[in-house]
């Protein structure tokens, strides 16, 4: 367990950042290429955990936190066109073997499931080819008979609280896409959208794309009529008001589909745009180059040990609890870093920064220091969670 002497506190000598004058975040939406790849991985570590459970009672080593998407190719036509060749998704990690099955199976299915609820893609738009291999034997040991996992990495988790209200904006602008309301208003909405948010001051704006599926489109007009449309939906129900922009590479003066955000699924995969596991939002939902992230891909590795997830989740976890439980603090920064072959509840450091008006008191630094053991004693029931799929990692 974590010592207090082995904390380092830090208090941040500087204005709030939610004071700062300018801002930008951004939030890519479930059917964006990145977005795709980290729903798929994420889809199969958790199939691979039940299997592992069912088998062996503990979640054994793997990481699938590896993908490409390779964009197919498609003819949009109001009305309705025709995709001409598949999109590709390749899957590659390290597994230990089931003993009575085989682990391709069980992540070709899981990732087509996924793909067919969440986004509506059909087994014949996306390819799946998992490519998988034995993992090396040094690193299933970490997954053993001790109490808690090793760490199987060296690596840091970042958290951070509160958001401010450009990331809210952006965070319920990107729920309002994705949602059944949404898409029952505007059929010709697709999945695949990107929610760009910026700030000058007091005044905030955001930049959409957002795919338009063309079998719900008739022509040029009522394209940009929908656009309108859309806009309007979302600025009568963020708060605070902020201007609405969407697809700003239209041609106004457009007379045919390839001139517009056109598709034919709704997802900018069909044609050309290629996705990457990592390249998208942080474990929060939003990709932030105003504060402090990591560059860790959290979908798709292992919810036991790998900490490229388990602290990005802890880290932001623990920054929550410190602004809502410790009275006076008004901002948290957790910075979590492990060491491999390290108990994952035993991190080589944990830094925290805080801002607190007047500074922190004893009272206050040990209410912190309570609640990062609090945390860290927790971590098993976090696991189990984490492998049951109870936390977004994107």
């Amino acid at each position: 367990m974590l010592c207090k002497e082995e904390v380092a506190l830090s208090i941040r000598a500087m204005p709030s950042f939610l004071a700062e004058p300018t801002e930008m975040c951004e939030h890519k939406g479930i059917g964006h290429p990145d977005s795709i790849c980290d729903g798929a991985v994420e889809a199969a570590a958790l199939a691979l955990c039940r299997a592992y459970l069912e088998a062996y009672g503990v979640v054994q080593h793997f990481n699938l936190d590896k993908a490409l998407l390779v964009g197919g190719i498609s003819a949009p036509r109001f009305g309705g066109g025709r995709c001409l060749q598949p999109v590709r998704l390749i899957v590659s990690g390290p597994v230990t073997e089931l003993p009575s099955a085989k682990t391709e199976p069980i992540v070709a299915e899981a990732i087509h499931q996924y793909l067919n609820t969440c986004i509506g893609a059909d087994a014949g738009l996306i390819h799946v080819e998992p490519i998988l291999r034995p993992s090396a034997p040094a690193l299933r040991r970490v997954i053993g008979k001790q109490r808690l996992p090793l760490s199987n990495d060296t690596s840091f988790g970042v958290g951070y609280a509160p958001f401010s209200e450009l990331e809210s904006v952006v965070l319920s602008a990107s729920s309002l896409l994705r949602g059944s309301q949404f898409h029952d208003a505007f059929p010709s909405a697709g999945f695949d959208f990107k929610v760009m948010g910026s700030r000058l001051e007091a005044h905030r704006r955001m930049t959409i794309a957002l795919a338009f599926i063309d079998r719900h489109v008739v022509g040029v007009d009522e394209y940009f009529s929908l656009k309108r449309q859309v806009a309007n939906y979302l600025a009568e129900r963020i708060t605070p008001e902020c201007e609405v922009d969407i697809n700003t590479l239209d041609d106004p003066e457009a007379s045919e589909e390839s001139q517009i955000h056109l598709t034919v699924t709704g997802l900018s995969a069909e044609h050309g745009d290629d996705g990457e596991v990592g390249r998208g939002n942080r474990v929060n939902g939003l990709i932030t180059p105003y504060r402090p992230m990591s560059l860790e891909a959290a979908a798709g590795k292992n919810p036991a040990a790998h900490v490229g997830k388990v602290y990005n989740v802890l880290a932001s976890q623990l920054a929550r609890r410190i602004v809502a439980d410790v009275a006076g603090v008004d901002e948290a920064v957790v910075r979590l870093l492990s060491g491999i072959g390290r108990p994952i509840d035993q991190p080589q450091l944990v830094a925290i920064s805080v801002v607190a008006e007047g500074g922190l008191s004893p009272s206050q630094e040990r209410a912190i220091h309570e609640l990062v053991s609090q945390q860290l004693a927790s971590l098993p029931t976090m696991l189990m969670d984490l492998a049951m799929g109870h936390f977004s990692v994107f």
